[in-house]
């Protein structure tokens, strides 16, 4: 799989939900940094993700290749429907950095938190 067929996946499988397509896109000692949620393994986020979320919505904006490196930046809008059906939207950014292989190692995740993180403190 190519770095742009990684990053397509990665958008199309959290946007649908699929957390397990998700993250077996990453290797096993994959992690992800979050703003909300901080550093935890690739399972660990998207379930602790998924226990959040009641759906989500994403329309892609951009997708970025760093010259000499394995990293790939995806910027989209990003609408997350919690469990207690509240609604938050967002721009994200997320540098995915890949292995040889085109697997994800690591994912920083960026937004700006202001209005997610007090509704998630009232999940």
């Amino acid at each position: 799989m190519t770095k742009e067929e990684v990053a397509k996946k990665y958008l199309f499988f959290l946007e649908k939900g699929e957390m397990d397509c998700v993250v077996d896109l990453f290797t096993n000692d994959g992690v992800v940094e979050s703003p909300l949620y901080g550093v935890l393994s690739a399972k660990e986020f998207y379930k602790a993700l998924a226990e959040d979320t009641n759906s989500s919505q994403l329309r892609f904006d951009g997708l970025f290749f760093e010259k000499n490196t394995n990293r790939i930046s995806l910027f989209f809008d990003y609408v997350w429907i919690l469990k207690n059906n509240k609604t938050v939207e967002f721009k994200v950014v997320d540098i995915l950095e890949l292995t040889s292989e085109n697997k994800i190692k690591k994912l920083i995740i960026i937004y700006d938190t202001v209005n997610a993180r007090s509704l998630i403190d009232t999940l």
